[in-house]
């Protein structure tokens, strides 16, 4: 049996910790290529916006429904057995399984190539998968290579009980908090603003172009933000999850979204956007032009710490879902088991784990397009219309002991911000969101053939909400 364990500390260090790693270190040069100069930087505060209401959304449905397994454990409160509920769980297993493990292995990935500022060979190929399949020409740096043995690593440090993971997680959160106060720190104490307010010409100009390029920009800061609910993944773990996990999750989106920004106006104060644009790791780049190579190489060592830091909160977060989802039926009940003496679920810790190493072999930026886009609409889409459905039932209103301001706002303005992001991806990664949301729904009614009826009760056009 699960113990409660996790305190608002350890809630909020698992979320901050998951934000953060080493996605802003990797992404900047890339949300300025979106729109060819600073002027991307708004697509960190949208993002900030778009995470903030997203966030009222996870706190409303984890007061009403606290538990393990996140958006899993929300749709099988909220629906029940319904065939509404059973196709929303399928659909959020399936679309885990391909975004999930893709998420946990960026942090690893990042990581690996952070490590290239020390061993540059990292950057070299290592082999091409067109030597495996014929016609693609897609090389594989050897950083991919020890980002496998990072995600080995880290399912190690994973595998013990809760409470020990959450010591270790405030650990890794403290060695993040400093590494990005370092950073801010240190592009303050030679801030130009002239460089950080250089806009090109027709940056402002009302085009399709700028459009699209908002679009990217919103969809890299959101990977960025991604976490900031990942405690709800570990409800079950949670002392008093009800008050606890919102305010974890509120606390966790103001303070990234404050340390985001700062950072990235402090870097490009002190870096031209036009070479921080081609940095392979800008962080790294402006401490040594700040403090000199000494300090570049320090603050590439914390980076990596931080790196750490996420992919392990991801893993943790992540290993439950599985767990959840074989306690209810829907996945095969062998992950269902816990650990015989630290009581944590191994096998869905060693399932996820696997499958980020496996993930770990991919490109980096097809990896963060690809598990955005594949989870958008029944996640996120899902969750916020999961909200307007508990607001027409008055017996979980009455036990809520959060709701979000100003509803329906929020909500709403989650749902553009999200629906924005798919709609602006190249078609290739529109293409990948939709077509394994295809082959789930096909999946789906052939599991629901199989399996007619499969839960708690019978299927029911309004089922029974479960607390």
């Amino acid at each position: 049996m699960l113990q409660r364990r996790l305190r608002l500390l350890q809630a909020v260090s698992l979320n901050m910790s998951m934000m953060v790693g080493v996605g802003p270190f990797i992404t900047i040069p890339a949300i300025i290529a979106t729109m060819g100069g600073p002027q991307a930087m708004l697509g960190w505060i949208l993002g900030a916006l778009v995470a903030l209401a997203d966030g009222f959304v996870w706190c409303e449905l984890a007061s009403a429904f606290p538990g393990s397994g996140g958006t899993y454990h929300f749709f099988d409160a909220a629906y029940g057995d319904s065939r509404a509920g059973r196709s929303l769980k399928f659909l959020f297993v399936w679309q885990f399984l391909f975004s999930g493990p893709l998420e946990v292995a960026t942090g690893a990935i990042g990581l690996a190539q952070y490590t290239g500022f020390f061993f540059p060979v990292l950057q070299q190929t290592a082999w091409n998968w067109g030597t495996i399949v014929p016609g693609v020409d897609s090389p594989v740096p050897w950083f991919n290579l020890l980002g496998v043995g990072v995600m080995g690593l880290v399912t190690f440090l994973a595998y013990r009980r809760i409470e020990m993971a959450g010591r270790l997680m405030v650990v890794l959160w403290v060695g993040m908090l400093f590494t990005v106060g370092w950073v801010i720190a240190a592009g303050l104490s030679q801030f130009d603003a002239g460089l950080a307010f250089t806009f090109p010409e027709h940056a402002w100009d009302l085009t399709a172009a700028n459009s699209t390029g908002l679009g990217m920009a919103l969809a890299i800061a959101m990977y960025d933000f991604l976490g900031y609910y990942q405690i709800c993944y570990l409800g079950d773990e949670v002392e008093d999850p009800s008050r606890t996990i919102p305010r974890a999750i509120l606390i966790s989106v103001l303070a990234i979204g404050a340390i985001y920004l700062t950072m990235n106006v402090c870097i490009l104060g002190v870096l031209p956007w036009q070479e921080a644009m081609k940095s392979k790791h800008v962080a790294s780049d402006m401490m040594q032009r700040v403090m000199g190579p000494r300090a570049a190489s320090l603050l590439t060592l914390m980076i990596i710490w931080t790196a750490l830091a996420s992919t392990f909160a991801a893993l943790l977060g992540y290993s439950r879902v599985p767990y959840a989802s074989a306690k209810a039926g829907h996945f095969p009940r062998f992950f269902a088991a816990t650990h015989p003496k630290h009581e944590f679920p191994h096998r869905s810790l060693m399932l996820i784990g696997g499958l980020g190493m496996l993930a770990c072999l991919a490109d980096l930026g097809t990896v963060i397009a690809a598990l955005l886009t594949s989870r958008i609409l029944i996640q996120f889409v899902g969750q916020i219309a999961t909200v307007f459905w508990i607001r027409r039932r008055p017996e979980v209103m009455a036990r809520l002991r959060f709701r979000m301001p100003l509803f329906p706002l929020p909500a709403l303005a989650a749902l553009v911000g999200w629906l924005f992001v798919f709609g602006t991806s190249k078609w290739h990664i529109i293409g990948y969101g939709l077509g394994s949301l295809g082959l789930g729904v096909v999946a789906f009614l052939i599991w629901d053939r199989l399996h007619p009826g499969r839960g708690n009760g019978p299927e029911t056009d309004t089922p029974p909400v479960q607390s």
